[in-house]
């Protein structure tokens, strides 16, 4: 099993924090003000563009992203170093948002506007597009590295699983099959690694 690193650790520990903190403690209120909203929604507020990353939908969606972050964020962070790692993981999480919200003003522009007061107050939560954003730098960084399947539990090289990860996520977000995930997210987050990493090659900034 891959060694605990400092930031990870950091990070897993205000993740499950904050998800016992929302969902166990404080009143609903508090979690749903951290989740973040569509910039045309009055429940929108400025620091949700950080706080949405750390927050989770149910234990499941913790659980299933605290497990690719000690997965995957353990190798990254031992690679490159806590501060690169923790800049990379942030900025995947704006990546993410970005995605998203264009993907959303597109599909908002030509709603009636009872169905566009209703869209707009659908938050979004989790660590997914920064997690999405590990998955990519790590198939980047250890191409050929071998990584087990839990379903079907065979061994893939890293490179064939993150495209076709990022492959199924493309299919699901344009088709709309699994509806209530942000699928583009999750793209969004893949992407802004891989552009990440690009840029810190041509730079010989690793």
């Amino acid at each position: 099993m891959p060694r605990l690193t400092e930031v990870v650790k950091q990070l897993l520990i205000l993740n499950v924090l904050l998800f016992f903190l929302t969902h166990q403690i404080l009143p609903p209120e508090y979690g749903n003000a951290l989740a973040l909203y569509y910039p045309g929604s009055e429940l929108f507020r400025p620091w949700q563009l950080v706080t949405y990353m750390f927050m989770h939908g149910d234990f499941n969606h913790l659980l299933f992203n605290m497990f690719g972050l000690y997965m995957f964020g353990t190798a990254l962070e031992t690679f490159w170093g806590p501060k690169k790692f923790l800049m990379y993981y942030l900025l995947c999480g704006f990546g993410a948002l970005v995605l998203h919200m264009t993907v959303m003003y597109f599909e908002l522009a030509n709603l009636p506007p009872y169905i566009y007061s209703r869209a707009v107050n659908v938050g979004m939560v989790g660590a997914s597009g920064s997690i999405f954003g590990l998955l990519a730098g790590f198939g980047m960084m250890f191409p050929n590295q071998q990584i087990m399947l839990l379903i079907p539990p065979i061994p893939m090289k890293a490179k064939y699983f993150v495209l076709a990860y990022a492959g199924l996520e493309l299919f699901l977000g344009i088709s709309n099959f699994q509806s209530g995930v942000a699928h583009f997210a999750h793209i969004g987050g893949a992407i802004c690694g891989a552009l990440i990493i690009f840029y810190w090659r041509k730079t010989r900034r690793l």
